[in-house]
């Protein structure tokens, strides 16, 4: 069959849909699905910081869901990291693998399949990782409010503050009402101007700082969204969110997110040094 980009679903409120399997593939004891439109979200095999969403395929569990990118001509399908091209390289469509155990199912290229998604699941993600983002904007804002910065930086955030986050973090992972951070202060960040010795004395009381702020967003309940440019894998994503701050908050992100502030009965940081020149910050989430 012709293989087309997976049309995504996972940011429309959609946890179930039928849809036509597009490619059917057997490797070792699992065997990879591709379909034309898809409610679930793949885990990134560029930055893998939200896990896959679970669900079943025709109600037999969905193992694992992958990003895959098939060579057109030989209708050959890459998968997560074997994949050799980057995103809308001509003569390639990016799709979503659903991973299946190889004996549970029997189906057919051409074959109207049920995908449903585990919503429980996937909303405790989305909260965790609207979590996330709101966690370290408010660090961002109380890093400069508090004059951690000696100098100007170049990168500023969507509230016009200097972007700590975009410059020292490492890693971010997400899981069930969860986000998890991890920050370098190192011979880099403060030759850029981070005061970064004061920040580790100081950690607690940015940590109390970061709370306090984080529940006056909170306060607002606004809507949180997900503008989406085009309908496939590929196409660009942005989480926006209005915290009444100098202009509405827009980060390009690909994963799936609360749809509003009022979700969250709580969002607590906890600010944890690692050691000299690496911190972590834990986000956890108490929804209602």
């Amino acid at each position: 069959m012709s293989i087309t980009p997976t049309i995504t679903q996972f940011c429309h409120q959609t946890w179930q849909l039928e849809s036509t399997a597009l490619l059917v593939q057997e490797s070792d004891n699992q065997i990879y699905v591709v379909t034309e439109k898809t409610p679930f979200h793949p885990v990134s095999h560029i930055w893998p910081d939200h896990p896959a969403d679970r669900g079943t395929l025709n109600g037999v569990e969905v193992e694992d869901c992958l990003v895959g990118a098939v060579e057109l001509e030989s209708n050959t399908l890459y998968v997560g990291k074997a994949i050799p091209v980057k995103r809308d390289e001509p003569g390639w469509a990016f799709v979503v693998v659903h991973v299946l155990a190889k004996a549970d199912l029997a189906i057919e290229e051409g074959q109207v399949v049920t995908l449903q998604v585990d919503k429980e699941y996937q909303d405790s993600l989305s909260r965790g990782h609207s979590a996330g983002h709101i966690a370290y904007l408010a660090l961002n804002k109380v890093l400069v409010e508090g004059a951690y910065w000696r100098k100007d930086a170049d990168r500023k955030d969507p509230h016009g503050y200097y972007d700590f986050n975009s410059y020292a973090q490492e890693t971010s992972f997400v899981s069930e009402d969860k986000c998890l951070d991890t920050y370098r202060l190192g011979k880099t960040l403060r030759k850029r101007g981070l005061n970064s010795a004061d920040v580790l004395t100081d950690l607690k009381t940015i940590e109390e700082q970061v709370n306090r702020q984080i529940n006056q967003w909170l306060n607002l309940d606004s809507v949180i969204k997900v503008e989406c440019h085009g309908e496939c894998l590929t196409d660009s994503r942005y989480w926006q969110c209005d915290f009444n701050e100098k202009s509405i908050a827009e980060i390009p992100c690909g994963g799936t997110h609360a749809s509003s502030l009022t979700e969250f009965d709580e969002i607590l940081v906890t600010l944890a040094q690692i050691d000299a020149q690496n911190i972590e910050m834990h986000t956890d989430v108490k929804g209602k």
